[in-house]
């Protein structure tokens, strides 16, 4: 079974009484003091002073150059300010909290939380704020690190009363030793009265940390209460699992954030996979509350309903983004609903009070693993309407250029490209055959990849008509397992090491991924202890892994330094109880960079949710180097998700080719771009000062190879 029902009556009787729909006279809805501008993520703003007529208009109002830039070192900025009474609260590349003025850029305060360790602290996507009364005064929560903060709003100080002189530990209150655990927030909650409910990032390899949903009173700190995402003996789901799983299985955690229904008193929750992402011997059955999408009652966490979109994920499926919330009109009825992307490029929809699904969903049957230990899920649910909105099979006939020779991960940097095999030898080595077919040790694709289909920019929803705006990824990524060779050799547990624990990041061959930097030559930039400090500790976007034991740092550390000897830490003989790790996990390109399938390599969509049918689809972005005739806009891998306006325009950045882009809601025809300084990875945000109107996005860059940045640049009619 993939969905129980709960329904607390007063739940019910709630629902009865909140029918029609959603209020859009919100303050919020013109200032933007909520992540994604209000408590149901719907990216919506009533604001129309632009509009489809004058939008070629904008021109920059200000930039803001926010710091943080460290020379040599790749810095991303994925962050969504908030605006609140004229000032904005944003993030700059070293985590450090400000507040501007949101008319002119001028900076009032800025609060530096980090470590001069340089210790692993993360990204961060967007900040919470709260007042007893949603003005100031007024205090902002800000994750860094593994602490979460509560400023002061107007002097961006901590405030002392709550928790330790200002802050939280997210490692406390998790069950295990909070010293050996690597948990960070990247994405914030939401506030229901005078909680709040937030999720965690955790690692995705083994002996990673359990990712339980806690709410903190907003005043002292005090956790109030914990949803275990993974079962305790006695809770719901235990039996999903083997038996005491909780005490070991890390992951199933909510990294993308959430949605409230404030009137209702409900939050949904979706979470991610459970560690470690490739391979599940170890927790045999369908792994409740993984891949799930949760409705829990804010004030006491206690569960309504669930439904779990990925059964045993070995897929690296997580739930990527927050839910929107929205109300749909079917049969003459107006339905309170919730809706969720996904990786794979499907939408889920359900009633969001009895978590009834609104379309069609599908149970289906897929193979069995061929990796020794692993049982993977006999079936899987897929949404009948509406269809995928990225392709879910890549066949020889979607290959662009079959004859240009491949370039993956499994092929050694340095390697000739006479040597490597053509895009066509390399698709028919492997296997293609869509979703949910399991890993094995000769190559799996996996499509679309492992960053979606939809991402964490999430969707946009247009509360007045139901309308979904959903940017996408379409790109094939190859992931091959390898088995462990249990030899007493240090190279080879070293090595055996680093495959299970590092090549998820920095690819199979640790030749570094998309802005991540290569280990294969972390010899010529480290010394041995500084390797150890890394790993231990976490560096810049890097979490730490204080799991590991000192015996397997020392053989990652031996491995990646290629010496001999080095420094001995070890006081334990290490064995390797995983019996699989990664060999290829990459994006399948041709040695010219680019991806293997046919254009559009990015979309954008627009579904109508009460129908569940495509009003439009178009190519997102172009990359110019690409000098084909056939494909006048290839469309790009993004990320960062869109910002919809009542007068009719929706903004969106996210492109690797660094543009912002003003398109029409109706027929997604551009009506203006403007060149960034650097990527604009981030979801933009939209608000109104003395009675005009600005756009605001975080130029950040760092992904997908381009170059780092630090600048907020806002944009108004001239």
């Amino acid at each position: 079974m993939s969905r129980y029902l709960l329904f607390p009556i007063f739940i019910l009787l709630l629902a009865c009484s909140n029918e029609g729909s959603q209020s859009m006279d919100k303050e919020y809805f013109t200032t933007w003091q909520h992540y994604l501008g209000d408590p149901e993520r719907s990216h919506f703003s009533t604001l129309d002073q632009i509009d489809t007529t004058n939008v070629s208009q904008l021109s920059l109002a200000w930039s803001y150059k926010s710091g943080g830039l460290e020379e040599g070192r790749t810095t991303q900025i994925q962050t969504s300010p908030l605006i609140v009474d004229n000032v904005l609260y944003g993030v700059n590349a070293a985590l450090e909290l400000f507040a501007i003025n949101a008319a002119t850029g001028e900076e009032l305060w800025k609060f530096n939380p980090a470590t001069k360790d340089n210790s692993g602290l993360g990204i961060n996507r967007g900040l919470s704020f709260w007042s007893s009364n949603g003005t100031h005064p007024g205090r902002i929560f800000f994750s860094s690190g593994p602490k979460l903060y509560a400023i002061d709003a107007k002097r961006g100080e901590p405030i002392v009363s709550f928790g330790n002189n200002g802050s939280i530990d997210l490692r406390d209150g998790l069950g295990r030793d909070p010293s050996k655990l690597s948990v960070v927030s990247n994405t914030p909650g939401v506030i229901f009265n005078n909680l709040l409910i937030q999720g965690t990032r955790v690692g995705e390899g083994p002996g990673s940390s359990p990712g339980h949903i806690r709410a903190y009173n907003v005043q002292t700190g005090e956790t109030v209460w914990t949803f275990h995402t993974i079962p305790q003996p006695s809770e719901f789901g235990y039996e999903t699992w083997p038996a005491e799983a909780y005490k070991s299985v890390g992951g199933v955690n909510s990294w993308a954030g959430m949605a409230l229904d404030e009137d209702r008193g409900i939050v949904y929750i979706p979470t991610g996979s459970a560690a470690f992402d490739w391979y599940g011997g170890d927790r045999e059955g369908a792994n409740l509350f993984a891949n799930t999408l949760l409705a829990l009652n804010a004030g006491t966490g206690e569960l309504i309903w669930h439904f779990q979109m990925v059964h045993h994920d070995i897929w690296d499926r997580d739930l990527p983004a927050p839910p929107n919330l929205l109300n749909i009109k079917q049969n003459g009825k107006t339905i309170p609903a919730v809706a969720q992307v996904t990786k794979s490029g499907h939408v889920f929809v359900f009633d969001r009070v009895t978590g009834e699904a609104l379309f069609p969903i599908e149970e289906k049957e897929y193979p069995a693993s061929t990796l020794k230990g692993e049982k993977a899920f006999k079936t899987q649910p897929l949404p009948i309407k509406p269809k995928p909105f990225a392709r879910q099979i890549l066949t020889e006939s979607d290959l662009y250029a079959p004859n240009q020779k491949a370039f993956v991960d499994d092929l050694v940097k340095g390697n000739k490209s006479d040597a490597a095999p053509t895009v066509l030898e390399k698709f028919k080595s492997i296997t293609s055959l869509g979703q949910f077919i399991p890993m094995d040790t000769t190559g799996v694709i996996l499509f679309p990849g492992a960053d979606g289909g939809a991402e964490w920019g999430g969707a946009a929803l247009d509360p007045r008509s139901g309308i979904m705006y959903v940017n996408s990824n379409e790109m094939a990524w190859i992931i091959k397992m390898k088995a462990i060779e249990q030899g007493d050799g240090k190279a080879d547990a070293g090595q055996s090491l680093a495959q299970i624990h590092c090549a998820r990041c920095h690819g199979g061959n640790l030749q570094g991924l998309a802005g991540i930097p290569e280990l294969q030559n972390a010899k010529l930039r480290f010394t041995p202890d500084s390797i150890w400090h890394i790993i231990q500790k976490g560096k810049g976007a890097m979490p730490g892994l204080p799991n590991l034991s000192n015996g397997e740092i020392s053989e990652i550390v031996q491995f990646l330094a290629g010496m001999e000897q080095v420094k001995d830490h070890r006081v334990e003989k290490v064995e390797i109880d995983i019996p699989y790790s990664v060999a290829s996990f990459a994006r399948f390109k041709d040695e010219r960079g680019y991806p293997v399938v046919k254009p559009p390599w990015g979309t954008l969509n627009a579904i109508d949710l009460n129908t569940g049918e495509y009003l439009w689809k178009i190519p997102l972005g172009h990359e110019e180097s690409l000098d084909d005739p056939n494909v006048p806009v290839s469309g790009l891998e993004n990320y960062g998700g869109p910002v919809i306006t009542a007068g009719g325009i929706l903004f969106i950045a996210a492109t690797k080719d660094e543009k912002i882009r003003a398109l029409d809601m109706k027929t997604g025809k551009q009506l203006w771009e403007d060149q960034l300084p650097a990527g604009g990875y981030a979801t933009p945000a939209t608000y109104q000062v003395e009675g005009k109107q600005y756009v605001v996005i975080s130029c950040g860059g760092g992904k997908m190879g381009t170059a780092s940045g630090d600048e907020y640049r806002a944009y108004a009619l001239e």
